[in-house]
């Protein structure tokens, strides 16, 4: 599958999962509601009308209707307790073995002490 179809899926995923959906849809509401009222009304009077709230149009129900079924649906996590079984037999922690470190190996430093096998080269630039 090409990539740029997976990266999509991945992006509605992501703005289904958010709610991202219901807010441009919100969005188209309002600006369609404000565009209707600056027919009837002046700019304060249409900009007040749209955003109260009293005044809903179609979307804007259908909107909130969606929001509040989409809420029912979310999961809802219920608690259970944990229930261990006895333990048998006794535990024992026992603390490791003692252990010596070693040096840090500096291989980069005797790498560097070696000179280069070849010359450097030698060209039009020098």
């Amino acid at each position: 599958m090409p990539l740029r179809p997976v990266k999509f899926l991945v992006i509605l995923a992501l703005v289904a999962a958010t709610g991202l959906h219901w807010a441009a849809l919100q969005t188209l509401a309002w600006t369609t509601m404000l565009a209707d009222n600056l027919h009837t009304h002046s700019f304060s009077q249409a900009v007040a009308q749209t955003f109260d709230g009293r005044h809903p149009c179609s979307l804007c129900k259908a909107i909130a209707a969606g929001k509040k079924s989409s809420q029912k649906n979310e999961f809802t996590l219920q608690m259970q307790e944990l229930k261990f079984p006895p333990v048998k037999e006794n535990i024992i922690l026992c603390a490791p073995s003692p252990y010596g470190s070693l040096p840090p190996a500096n291989d980069f430093a005797k790498a560097r002490s070696r000179k280069p096998l070849l010359p450097p080269p030698r060209g039009p630039f020098v």
